[in-house]
Formats: C-alpha cells, sequence, structure tokens
C-alpha cells in the first residue's frame, strides 16, 4: 500500500482479497503497510489491484516462503523487543549464560553485560538436552529469576520454549521467545509460537537449508506473529575441530531473500571460547543484525556449555572490538 494509504483503503482491499477465497495477512511496518494474499493466482490476478485507491503496487511471490520474502515486504523489518529495537542501524548485542543456574549466577552475568553494553540478556529456564541425564534446567523458577533480573538490570530478556504445553507460561515471562536448533522443524511449537503476542528468535537448525529455516519462519509468520528473528548459529559439517560450522554466508544470503532482521550465535557454533570473538566480528562484518553470545562468571562451574561461555572481561572486550567493526560498516552498537 502507499505510505499514505487510509484504514478505509486497506480494509477495502482485504475485503476483496477475501471475496475472491483469498488468504488475507496484513503487515504493518512503521512507514508502509503490506497486504500479503495466498490463493488461487489466476484468480487474485485477474483484478487490476493498482486501480484500487492506496494500492501502490501488486507484486506476484514466486518463493513457498511467501510472507517472509523479500518480494513480499521490500523494506527491512525491525522487531521491538521489550523497547530495544533489532534491526535497524544498531548492532544488536544479546549476551548471558546458556542456563540459568542460581540467582548469584544470573545477576553477575547480568551486571557485567550491562556494564559492557549488551542490551538483551539471554538465559534458558528449559533446556532441551542430548542427554535425559543432563541439567534439563530450573524450569518456572528460572523464568521468575530472568524477570527479576529485568527489574534489577533494565534488560528485556530471551528464553528458549520445547514445549506448546509450556507456551502460555514462558509467553507470559518473556520479552523474546528462543525456538532452538532442535525445535525449528517442530511444526505444531512453530504454530503455537505464531499465535501468541511476543517476538520470536528462531534459530536455524543445525542440519536445515537456508530455505528450509526460511519456511519454518513462515509457520510463524502465517500465524500472525510478524516479530521474528532469524538467528543463524552453525550447521553440522564434516569439520571436527569446531561445534558446528558457522555458515557466515548465510547472512547475506538470508538479508537478500527475507526482510526478517538476521543475528549470529558464536558461542554455539565455534563451541569453543576462544572462537567466540573472531567468529562475533565476522557477523558483524557480514551484515549480521545482532549476536547472542554465551557469558558466565565462572564456565568451569556451569552445568551448560561452560567450554564457549567467555568470561566478563572477555566479554567487555568482545565489545569494543565489535563496536570499532560496526563502525566501519556503517552501524553502532
Amino acid at each position: 500500500m502507499e505510505s499514505g494509504a487510509t484504514r478505509a483503503d486497506i480494509e477495502h482491499v482485504v475485503t476483496r482479497l477475501r471475496d475472491i477465497g483469498a488468504e488475507v495477512h496484513v503487515s504493518e511496518g512503521q512507514s508502509q503497510t503490506v497486504i500479503g494474499a495466498v490463493g488461487d493466482r489466476s484468480t487474485i490476478q485477474q483484478l487490476p489491484w493498482e486501480a484500487f485507491q492506496g494500492v501502490e503496487r501488486a507484486v506476484p511471490v514466486l518463493k513457498p516462503y511467501k510472507f517472509v520474502s523479500r518480494d513480499h515486504h521490500a523494506t527491512n523489518t525491525i522487531v521491538d523487543v521489550g523497547g530495544v529495537s533489532v534491526g535497524g542501524q544498531a548492532v544488536t548485542v544479546i549476551a548471558g549464560p546458556c542456563a540459568v543456574e542460581n540467582r548469584d549466577q544470573l545477576f553477575a552475568a547480568a551486571a557485567a553485560i550491562k556494564d559492557a553494553g549488551a542490551t538483551i540478556l539471554r538465559g534458558d529456564a528449559f533446556k532441551p538436552r542430548t542427554s535425559p541425564y543432563s541439567f534439563q534446567g530450573l524450569g518456572e523458577k528460572g523464568l521468575e529469576l530472568l524477570a527479576e533480573a529485568r527489574e534489577e538490570f533494565g534488560l528485556p530478556f530471551v528464553a528458549e520454549v520445547v514445549d506448546p504445553r509450556d507456551m502460555e507460561l514462558i509467553s507470559s515471562y518473556v520479552d523474546l521467545v528462543r525456538i532452538g536448533t532442535r525445535n525449528m522443524a517442530n511444526f505444531p511449537l512453530l504454530a503455537e509460537v505464531g499465535r501468541q503476542p511476543k517476538p520470536v528468535l528462531l534459530k536455524r537448525g543445525f542440519t536445515a537449508t537456508i530455505e528450509e529455516w526460511l519456511n519454518a519462519a513462515e509457520y510463524i509468520y502465517k500465524e500472525g506473529n510478524h516479530a521474528i528473528i532469524l538467528c543463524e548459529r552453525g550447521i553440522r559439517t564434516f569439520e571436527t575441530q569446531t561445534r558446528n560450522t558457522l555458515d557466515i554466508s548465510a547472512v547475506p544470503v538470508v538479508k537478500g531473500l527475507s526482510h526478517l532482521p538476521v543475528i549470529v550465535d558464536p558461542s554455539h557454533s565455534g563451541g569453543r571460547r576462544r572462537l567466540v570473538i573472531p567468529l562475533s566480528l565476522a557477523g558483524v562484518a557480514a551484515g549480521a543484525d545482532g549476536l547472542i553470545i554465551d557469558v558466565h562468571p565462572a564456565p568451569e562451574t556451569a552445568l551448560v556449555d561452560g567450554a564457549q561461555a567467555i568470561l566478563p572481561d572477555q566479554f567487555s572486550l568482545l565489545m569494543q572490538q565489535v563496536g570499532r567493526v560496526a563502525a566501519a560498516v556503517g552501524r553502532t552498537i
């Protein structure tokens, strides 16, 4: 729609699309509204949409992921996470422990990342693990501690949902719901996340193609939740020197295909503390809209992923270096 299109103009187009049997999705941006229609292509295209009051142009979308495609929405989507913008001029840094273990651990990490300049806290209360005997998280107690840290430090937080039955509980606490790599293709969970109001961070599955990843985002989008952040977290390859292989090329590729913001996870991709800073710098240089980083005050005691968690002083150094790279590519942190 044109930037000056009225609510009546928008409703008129929506009504006509529904009259001809199309499924309609309305996406309202900061300066423009985009109306997506799914249905019989010949029926939809037979109407002269550009003759309708307020319509700027009608664009056929050929990709299977219609609504997250840049063909559908040419301008970048900016996602608001508790007052923090993801996808704008600034590179957003999310940081904190991989899992909430106790109040002292969480608050020490939150204080450190706040001082260094991070704007969103991470920490999971529910942890799906490869082994059923590994630490599985604190559950709702972990969410309560994260909410307490948000009040103390002024940091919105992200936490993972692993079970559709927990969706209402987790959504009631978090500022950003995370779908982990193991659940990227859990389609009932994606649909459930799409029906709740909080923004969503969708990690790429460790064996997923880019098209499969974007189709997973489409599941969320078509249910009505358009505030989606994509996260490249490394894919499984034949290489054994890293936990996963960070697909740095995915950042510019996805930003060309989709209007959604893209961030990078250097911690889960490299799997080693010494790789976190260089992979972070590479992600920002490639155009990532943000980073999500494991920070732990005492990694040697961590119950989850201690080998990849960096110390607070290392995180402070990372923020300084990321700031310089961001400036070099015309961005801020």
